[in-house]
């Protein structure tokens, strides 16, 4: 892949290297544990990469970045990576319940040196995380991903949430629940998505 994919975002020849590692292992561990659709592999760099580069720019300043439901790594490992140059002093947390894709995301940590721990639980069942960030890729729907923020998330924290074409309906159901502020930011890979800069989470 060339590394102009990044054109404007960017990412360091040292950074593109280590996603060149990341994206060999996905493709060596995919046909045993389905870490991302077929077809997606095909196109992982813009489908799932780049895509996953997008949240990293969006985010504050920080120190303890969660990531839940974290499957292959999209997009917290992308952006554990990102920070090993850029943020080398803060720490990562992934939320994955599947032992196979955990045992995948701890090998991609060590063959890449991301500085994250990762917790081999059901989200509902882990303590207090105290997120600065938190993330969440085709997890789940808005409100319920809100619930997660009330449970993991700082009080001065931000959640950034891809989201897909329907994500306007996904706000309206979420703000009969909950109070917060949102800023849609339109995705660099998908017109009609966005990524939910979201903060000020309460229940309504």
């Amino acid at each position: 892949m060339s590394y102009e994919v990044f054109k404007g975002l960017d990412v360091s020849r040292e950074t593109f290297s280590r996603l060149e590692t990341y994206v060999e292992l996905v493709r060596r561990w995919n046909p045993k544990i389905n870490l991302v659709s077929r077809n997606s592999l095909i196109d992982i760099w813009s489908r799932h990469i780049l895509d996953s580069v997008q949240v990293y720019r969006c985010s504050d300043v920080f120190h303890n970045w969660v990531d839940l439901g974290s499957g292959g790594g999209f997009p917290g490992m992308v952006c554990a990576i990102m920070a090993i140059e850029e943020a080398p002093e803060a720490r990562f947390t992934f939320v994955e319940s599947d032992q196979r894709k955990s045992a995948f995301l701890r090998s991609v940590a060590r063959e890449c040196g991301a500085n994250c721990s990762i917790v081999s639980k059901r989200i509902e069942s882990v303590d207090f995380l105290n997120a600065d960030i938190l993330s969440a890729r085709a997890l789940a729907d808005l409100p319920t991903l809100l619930s997660f923020c009330d449970r993991h998330l700082k009080e001065s924290g931000t959640a950034l949430l891809p989201k897909g074409a329907s994500w306007k309906k996904e706000l309206n159901d979420a703000r009969k629940e909950w109070n917060f502020y949102c800023e849609p930011i339109t995705s660099l890979t998908e017109p009609q998505a966005v990524i939910l800069r979201i903060k000020g989470v309460s229940r309504g």
